[in-house]
């Protein structure tokens, strides 16, 4: 067997499981590829790191030696699994852990919120104090889905001392109740007592481009608004434009159109023209030891389950 364990962007994969268990060649690529389907000819094994490099039915088609794929986390939507399945090909996942997107949304949230970067760049250039931050005690945390991410994250905001909101396409009274939050009725209404607007929604046909001019024209003034979630569910020119109205004051995006970002993405742009007040980070909500050890240790087992005739974790 030969195996291709894709975007390993930090060299980390080898370290994080044990891959000298499985009796085959192992080959770790730690850039996009330019071309998967020449460069990922001759290989039985495709592990995919989340949704870095898509397999379309495409692709699949173009790789007549490929056995089975195995992708980090329960799903991913960049596989055409149906493809994959009508080649004869399984797709398995991997356990994922929950908790990593809800502490990265509220280090950006605290970030943002206390002037973290403008006040080291101040100190770090010889200054010292600037304008002075706000306390997330006593703000409004309007989250946009209610689902396990969005659950943590408002359980986590009531522990700072927010008053917390939430609303999303199927959300009922009744289970925001349950979740101990406040339910809006609109998406406006929501972002209209947000001093925090996050988002944590799956990304589909019918929530593409979900939070539009609307919820940024309704923000309360000195907002911030965060994506930890994906990029199809915000519409970026409204958010452009929102940010030169002020509209959301001040944002974190984690997640992006075209992973990793090119030299003259419209966000590296935009990075240039909103300054601090646009914190961009690397899609960094599933980006820690724990959960890497996790992904590549069910990666590997997954693997030796296949040759062993019994696969694990299907798609």
């Amino acid at each position: 067997m030969k195996i291709a364990v894709l975007d390993d962007y930090a060299r980390v994969a080898k370290d994080y499981a044990d891959w000298d268990r499985l009796d085959a060649e192992i080959v770790f690529f730690h850039e996009a590829l330019p071309d998967p389907a020449a460069e990922l000819q001759g290989f039985d094994i495709i592990c995919l790191m989340r949704e870095r490099t898509p397999l379309p039915a495409a692709l699949i088609d173009a790789l007549p030696d490929l056995k089975l794929i195995v992708t980090t986390g329960p799903r991913n939507l960049s596989i055409d699994v149906a493809a994959a399945k009508a080649k004869g090909v399984p797709v398995c996942g991997t356990r994922s852990r929950k908790t990593t997107t809800s502490e990265l949304t509220m280090a950006l949230m605290l970030s943002l919120s206390r002037r973290v970067l403008p006040e080291t760049t101040r100190l770090s250039s010889g200054g010292w104090q600037g304008a002075p931050g706000r306390d997330l005690a006593g703000l409004s945390l309007g989250i946009v889905g209610l689902g396990k991410i969005g659950q943590q994250v408002a359980t986590i905001g009531t522990a700072f001392g927010m008053q917390v909101s939430a609303w999303s396409p199927n959300l009922t009274p009744e289970r925001a109740a349950e979740a101990g939050v406040t339910f809006a009725a609109t998406l406006p209404e929501l972002a209209q007592t947000s001093d925090v607007l996050t988002v944590h929604m799956v990304l589909s046909k019918t929530t593409q481009g979900l939070i539009g001019p609307d919820a940024f024209e309704a923000l309360p003034d000195g907002a911030i608004f965060l994506n930890t979630s994906r990029a199809g569910l915000v519409d970026r020119a409204a958010l452009f434009e929102g940010l030169r109205q002020g509209k959301p004051a001040m944002a974190g995006i984690d997640v992006f159109e075209d992973e990793p970002l090119s030299a003259d993405d419209p966000w590296r742009k935009a990075s240039a023209e909103f300054g601090q007040r646009l914190l961009l980070t690397p899609h960094l909500g599933y980006v820690t030891e724990a959960t890497w050890r996790l992904f590549y240790e069910d990666t590997v087992d997954a693997i030796a389950h296949f040759m062993a005739g019994t696969p694990i974790r299907t798609l």
